[in-house]
């Protein structure tokens, strides 16, 4: 797969809440310090959200569709000067799907999606996202509306059937707004989403997810992007902002802990998997990017009542966390 495709995979997306707001007059909205990945487009009518970090507020018009996946607390709303409303207390007791209605509705109808990730690891990927995606581009609008109106279709006349078609569009949606986001990059972003933008570091980090077990070298992942050990070196870490084997290891340790999820596999096998013959390397590196030793976090993050081998001992391990860290 490609590294997008690898890296959603990985996340494992699950919509938590899918819904609309039909606004008529002033409202705004703050949304608190939330897990997980907000995604909203404007389908018609005017808006503004606004980030908690300083910076201005930013103008939404029908079609836009922006995404935000620092977890960090923002407003959204027709004025960003009124006070807001909480939204644990607006939406409070309303059925997931539903449409908000304010004041009779007609000048802004707004889609929102809320996502969680059933990996642990969410924010180490998450993380290095730019704190606002917004696709605003027309011929990007047009693709994404095919997705929002079927939802909106949805959302207004539930039919049998109709959240697991809400599932599948909010999924599409994302993945759409997420792969628009890479033909319309501010070249002053950085992370890997915005770094497979640019075609040469694109061809390196394909061949690590294609081949994560590999030998890499700085140089011969140089190679593969034709350039130079140094240019190269310095022009990943620019874009992805860490170094070329850091982003290696830190995904190697990605995908071991992801396997450590499957039944009957040993720390030996997993380590050879991803590039390392040595275990006690292979657990130092663990340690070193997660926080803990390999079996300390497949005794956190395991299915519930499974009993897994691994390096020959029997260990019982507890439930995951739900859908996130």
């Amino acid at each position: 797969m490609d590294p997008l495709s690898d890296i959603l995979t990985l996340l494992k997306p699950r919509r938590l809440k899918t819904g609309a707001a039909d606004v008529a007059g002033k409202l705004s909205i703050r949304m608190p310090a939330h897990r997980g990945l907000f995604c909203y487009a404007v389908l018609h009518g005017i808006c503004w959200i606004t980030l908690e970090d300083g910076t201005a507020p930013i103008r939404l018009t029908g079609g836009d569709c922006i995404i935000l996946p620092s977890g960090r607390p923002f407003r959204i709303g027709s004025d960003p000067e009124i006070p807001p409303i909480n939204a644990v207390t607006l939406f409070a007791d309303r059925p997931n799907g539903g449409i908000l209605t304010h004041n009779g509705g007609g000048d802004c109808f707004l889609y929102a999606g809320h996502f969680d990730f059933d990996s642990g690891n969410a924010d180490m990927l998450l993380g290095i996202l730019p704190p606002l995606v917004h696709i605003r581009e027309e011929d990007d609008r047009a693709t994404l509306r095919w997705s929002l109106d079927r939802m909106m279709a949805e959302l207004r006349e539930p039919r049998p059937g109709g959240d697991l078609v809400i599932e599948h569009l909010a999924h599409l949606v994302l993945v759409q707004a997420l792969r628009l986001h890479l033909t319309d990059t501010d070249a002053t972003l950085v992370g890997w989403l915005s770094a497979l933008a640019d075609p040469r570091m694109s061809a390196v980090m394909v061949s690590m997810h294609h081949a994560p077990a590999n030998n890499w070298t700085v140089q011969s992942l140089a190679n593969v992007a034709g350039m130079s050990r140094t240019a190269f070196a310095v022009r990943f870490k620019a874009a992805v902002g860490m170094a070329p084997m850091e982003y290696l290891t830190r995904w190697r340790m990605l995908l071991a802990a992801n396997t450590m999820r499957l039944p009957n596999r040993t720390l030996s096998s997993i380590a050879l998997a991803v590039g390392y013959v040595s275990e006690s390397a292979f657990n130092t590196a663990f340690k070193r990017v997660m926080g803990c030793s390999p079996r300390r976090y497949g005794a956190q993050n395991s299915q519930p009542a499974v009993r897994r081998k691994m390096d020959g001992n029997m260990v019982s391990f507890v439930s995951p966390p739900a859908f996130g860290s």
